[in-house]
């Protein structure tokens, strides 16, 4: 038995799902075909998205406290496949193990932040006007809820958008990326089973897939019966999604692209900064959302530090992301390899210096896209980089007033993740106060990458404004009913208006 196969098994996977399919699906690692899935059609998503409907309609109605009891099975059903699942979102997205099992882990989180906000799905009472009178804010259950999902989090994102809607007793959907539809197979494969184990009060089609490209996304997409959709992806995605979305007064969730970057003040801890740059910005071969894009160093520490960095980059373990000590596994296929030696070429002839760049492994793995990990210097007139590339490029600027250093941070279309290193209080606050960083993450002393689901997820600007998560963010998958009951004799209006009708 292969790797593979031995990883499908302990999922309980079932083979003839994974064969036969219109969808070939090939791992990172080695270019290597490990499955073949069914698309869905048209008539499919219709029948779909009706059963959605359905289980909405039975769910929306069991106790809230209930509907956690289920998605705290389903958590104790990933710490027991936690290995297992960890291994298969490697072998189908290439991150490497430590961090596969890591997005596991997002997902067992999220499982608990659930299971308690089902129990503090709170509303608010209001203080009326009128005698007699009280206003109370309700949240109830939305409907069923839209969850597109990108490859670079292929189970993460869903179990954020899942385990939050579930409990706030709606439906869902997932139509994950064409490119790691297996990993999906394999959640809800377990989401069936913790269904098995709470009861009957679990509908037939409270969760479904939706795999296809993006022509069977656009049906999810346009149809008035999903009111909430999630879409996580570039910021050319959300252009699409969002205005179709909004076009029928849906409710969209968007969490695009980032564009991160990194202040180095003289002050900071350089230790820290070190670390936390390197991981944000190969963590993931350079393809996540908050992955660290640009650095601004101070001045006086540039030369020194650049060339710890550099130093560094020549180092990096490069290789298969199933084996212990490798930090860099492969991009995801052939189109980001080239995506990034344009990027490489584009930035030399603006005058970048790069260190590192270029094809790695090609013997080893020729249908595998390893790359080494490029540091960018931008020495010429450019100041600032404004498209984002999703590859391991790190590009380095100088910087000697930290006022003009969060201006060229901010100065970007995207707006998701941002940090600065300093031991220095007054600049960690300008940095995170009104005037400072404008994105939705604004980190002192850490890195970009690497989110704790307390915090409510997301970005400004072309990264689109949605929020998944913690903190609030489940009031995205409700709505919202003010409710003002009246326990007097008498019907004063709002505002003392008067409107005496006669019998």
């Amino acid at each position: 038995m292969t790797q593979e196969q031995e990883i499908f098994a302990a999922l309980g996977l079932d083979r003839k799902a994974l064969s036969g399919g219109d969808l070939e699906v090939f791992s990172p690692i080695d270019g290597a075909k490990i499955a073949a899935v069914k698309m869905h059609s048209a008539k499919d998503a219709e029948k779909i998205i009706a059963k959605s409907v359905k289980a909405f309609e039975a769910w929306r109605s069991v106790p809230a406290p209930r509907r956690g009891e289920l998605v705290r099975i389903y958590g104790e059903i990933l710490r027991e496949n936690k290995e297992a699942l960890g291994q298969l979102v490697t072998l189908e997205c290439g991150k490497i193990l430590q961090e596969g099992l890591g997005e596991v882990q997002e997902m067992i989180d999220i499982c608990d932040f659930a299971v308690g906000l089902s129990r503090q799905l709170y509303g608010l009472t209001i203080t009326s006007e009128r005698p007699a009178h009280k206003m109370r804010e309700i949240w109830h259950p939305a409907g069923p809820v839209g969850i597109i999902s990108a490859f670079n989090f292929p189970v993460a994102v869903w179990a954020w958008n899942a385990a939050l809607a579930l409990v706030c007793g709606d439906s869902v959907i997932w139509k994950p990326s064409e490119k790691t539809p297996v990993t999906a197979l394999a959640c809800q494969a377990l989401f069936l089973q913790a269904c098995k184990r709470f009861g009957t009060d679990a509908p037939d089609g409270l969760s479904q897939l939706l795999i296809g490209d993006r022509e069977i996304g656009a049906i999810m997409v346009d149809d008035q019966r999903v009111p909430v959709i999630s879409a996580t992806g570039s910021c050319a995605m959300g252009r699409i999604v969002g205005p179709r979305v909004a076009q029928r007064f849906g409710r969209s969730i968007l969490e695009l692209g980032g564009n991160n970057a990194i202040i180095v003040a003289p002050s900071a801890d350089l230790d820290l900064a070190f670390q936390g740059i390197v991981f944000g910005a190969v963590g993931t071969a350079g393809q996540r959302c908050t992955t660290t894009r640009r650095v601004f160093v101070h001045k006086s520490i540039y030369a020194k530090f650049v060339g710890r960095l550099k130093k560094a980059y020549g180092k990096l373990s490069i290789g298969n992301p199933l084996e212990a000590g490798t930090l860099v596994g492969p991009l995801i296929d052939k189109q980001a390899y080239e995506n990034m030696e344009k990027a490489l070429k584009a930035a030399k002839k603006h005058g970048g210096v790069v260190t590192g760049g270029g094809r790695a492994l090609a013997k080893q793995y020729p249908k595998g896209y390893y790359v080494n990990p490029a540091l960018v210097e931008m020495k010429g007139k450019v100041d600032n980089v404004h498209e984002e590339t999703f590859a391991p490029i790190l590009y380095v600027f100088s910087y000697t007033d930290i006022k003009d250093a969060i201006a060229r941070q901010n100065a970007v279309p995207q707006g998701l993740s941002s940090a600065i290193f300093t031991n220095d209080l007054r600049e960690a606050e300008v940095f995170t106060c009104e005037a400072g960083s404008d994105c939705g993450i604004a980190n002192v002393n850490i890195g970009t990458s690497g989110a704790e689901i307390g915090g409510a997820f997301g970005g400004e600007k072309e990264t689109g404004g949605g929020r998944e998560s913690g903190s609030d963010s489940w009031k995205a998958y409700m709505r919202r009913v003010t409710s003002t009951v009246n326990y007097s004799d008498k019907l004063p209006l709002a505002q003392g208006i008067a409107f005496n009708v006669g019998d």
